[in-house]
C-alpha cells in the first residue's frame, strides 16, 4: 500500500469505511503510481517545451497586462529592467510580467507564489597573475568559476490594484564565489571573515512586503534583509547590464537589514525612508547601530529622464564594519527607443578609521586607512562616478559601454591610496529569455601607485565572459 493510500485509509473512521476499501489498496496504489509517473512525465514535458519554445520561436507581441504607470521606457530583455529602477521595493504600479520555466513546469505558472532561479558560471583572462581585485566579482585570475547558483522563493504584492491591502515575501539561497561581496557580518560571515573560503553560501535576501494602496498612490513597507537601496548595479547577476561590476559598486554597501517605506506620491515623485542596522551588518552583530536611509526619485512626464538621490546608512559615521556614510545620485536618460545612459556618483566616508600602520585593527573585515604617520586614526573619504551607455539592437542583442573614475583618497576601500579609471566594452546576447552570454573587454589603471597584480602593475587588461541560465 502506498503512503498516500495509507493516509487516505487513516482519514476515515473504521465504522464508516468497510475493510474491503483498504483491502483494494494495491489496485489503488498501482493507479496512484501510474498517476505519479504521468505527473512526473508531464512536468518534464512542460519544462522541455518551455525551453524549446523560448529558444526557437520569436515571441509574438501580446497585449500588456494592466499597469498604473506610463509605458515602460526600456525593453527587458535585453536590459535588466523595463522601468527606471529603485531599491527596497517592487515597482509600485507595475505588474509582474515574468514567466519562469520551473513554475511553468510545476503548475503552468498559475500561482502567485513562485520558485525560480539561475546558474552563472564565468571566466576571465587577464594580465594579472593571481587576483584581479578591485575588479569584481570574478576576482580570481585566469580561471573558470561558479559565480552564482541562486534560487528564489517569492510572492509579489499586487501593486496595480488600488482597493485592498496586499503582501509579499522573498527568500533567497545564494551559493558561489560571489558570496564574498554579498556577505553581511552576522549572516554566516565566518565563511569569509574567519576562513576566507573561495566558495560560500549567503542568504542574501529575506524580507516581507506590506502594500497599502490607500496611502498616496501606493506605499510599500519592506522588512528584513534587502539590497542596499541606491545605485545602478545589484548583487544578483541578471539585474546588471554587464558581467563585471564597476569599481564604484565594488566598494559601496551591498545589503542592509531593517525596514524601508516606499511611497509613490504620483507618476513623477517617489519618496523612501527607512532604518536599518548599518551597512552589511545584521541587527544582532556587534557593529550594528541604528542608521537612516532617505531617498527621493523624480521621473519627467515623458519618462525620458529619472533622477534618484539617496542618503544611505547614515549614523555617527565612526569606524565599524563597512559603516560608510553613503550619499548617492543616479541619473537615467533615454535618447531614443534604443539608446540610453545611466550615470551614478557617490561620496562616502568613515570617521576615526585606524591607521594601517597601527595596531588598532580590532574589527575583523573592516578596512584600515593610509593616515598621516603621526595619526593613529583619521577621516577616510572617497568619491566615484560611473557612466553606462546602452544600445539595444533587438530583443536578443545589446551593447554596454562603461567608463568610470574612483578616488580612494585614504585607500580605505580598495587597500591602495590611489585614483582609478576603468573602461569596459561588453556585448550581450540573449537566447530566448532564459540564457544570456555577456563577453567583454576591460581596461583599468591606478594612477598613484601599483595597485594591480598584487601591487606590481599600474594597469590591468581583462577579457571576461559569463553565461546566465535561468530556470
Amino acid at each position: 500500500m502506498s503512503i498516500k493510500m495509507f493516509l487516505a485509509c487513516l482519514s476515515f473512521s473504521p465504522l464508516l469505511m468497510p475493510a474491503r476499501a483498504c483491502a483494494q489498496a494495491p489496485v489503488a496504489a498501482d493507479a496512484t503510481a501510474e498517476e505519479d509517473k504521468t505527473s512526473a512525465d508531464a512536468f518534464f514535458q512542460r519544462l522541455f517545451h518551455f525551453y524549446k519554445k523560448d529558444w526557437s520561436e520569436t515571441s509574438a507581441s501580446t497585449q500588456q497586462p494592466a499597469r498604473r504607470l506610463p509605458l515602460s521606457p526600456l525593453d527587458s530583455p535585453p536590459f535588466p529592467s523595463a522601468d527606471w529602477p529603485y531599491g527596497g521595493s517592487p515597482i509600485i504600479g507595475a505588474p509582474d510580467t515574468n514567466t519562469y520555466p520551473l513554475m511553468e513546469a510545476i503548475n503552468g505558472d498559475t500561482s502567485r507564489t513562485k520558485i525560480y532561479g539561475w546558474i552563472e558560471p564565468g571566466f576571465n583572462f587577464t594580465t594579472s597573475k593571481r587576483v584581479v581585485y578591485p575588479m569584481s566579482y570574478n576576482i580570481y585570475a585566469n580561471q573558470i568559476e561558479l559565480d552564482q547558483a541562486v534560487i528564489y522563493l517569492e510572492r509579489l504584492p499586487d501593486t496595480v490594484q488600488t482597493d485592498h491591502f496586499d503582501w509579499g515575501f522573498h527568500v533567497t539561497g545564494f551559493y558561489g564565489v560571489d558570496y564574498r561581496f554579498t556577505t553581511s557580518v552576522g549572516y554566516f560571515s565566518q565563511q569569509l571573515l574567519k576562513f576566507n573560503r573561495q566558495y560560500g553560501f549567503d542568504p542574501v535576501l529575506e524580507y516581507i512586503d506590506l502594500y497599502f494602496p490607500q496611502i498616496a498612490e501606493g506605499m510599500n513597507i519592506r522588512i528584513g534583509r534587502y539590497i542596499s537601496v541606491p545605485g545602478i548595479e545589484a548583487q544578483l547577476a541578471p539585474a546588471n547590464y554587464s558581467y563585471t561590476h564597476s569599481l564604484l559598486f565594488t566598494t559601496d554597501p551591498f545589503t542592509q537589514s531593517g525596514a524601508l517605506a516606499t511611497i509613490r506620491l504620483n507618476k513623477k515623485w517617489l519618496l523612501q525612508a527607512g532604518i536599518q542596522a548599518s551597512n552589511d551588518t545584521a541587527p544582532w552583530a556587534d557593529d550594528a547601530k541604528p542608521s537612516l536611509t532617505a531617498c527621493i526619485s523624480y521621473t519627467t512626464p515623458p519618462i525620458n529622464d529619472n533622477l534618484y538621490v539617496c542618503a544611505n546608512g547614515i549614523n555617527d559615521g565612526h569606524y565599524g564594519y563597512n559603516n560608510v556614510q553613503h550619499y548617492d545620485a543616479t541619473w537615467y536618460h533615454k535618447f531614443s527607443a534604443r539608446t540610453h545612459i545611466a550615470t551614478e556618483a557617490w561620496y562616502m566616508y568613515e570617521r576615526e578609521v585606524p591607521n594601517i600602520t597601527s595596531a588598532l585593527l580590532e574589527k575583523p573585515g573592516a578596512n584600515p586607512a593610509f593616515c598621516l604617520p603621526s595619526e593613529l586614526r583619521c577621516f577616510a573619504p572617497e568619491w566615484a562616478v560611473t557612466n553606462y551607455l546602452e544600445r539595444d539592437f533587438s530583443k536578443q542583442n545589446y551593447l554596454s559601454i562603461r567608463n568610470e573614475f574612483l578616488d580612494d583618497i585614504k585607500g580605505q576601500r580598495t587597500g591602495f591610496k590611489t585614483r582609478y579609471s576603468e573602461h569596459e566594452f561588453m556585448y550581450g546576447h540573449w537566447i530566448g529569455s532564459t540564457i544570456v552570454i555577456r563577453p567583454g573587454i576591460r581596461f583599468e589603471r591606478a594612477y598613484d601607485t601599483r595597485a594591480y597584480n598584487s601591487g606590481a602593475r599600474h594597469n590591468q587588461l581583462s577579457f571576461t565572459t559569463d553565461l546566465i541560465f535561468k530556470f
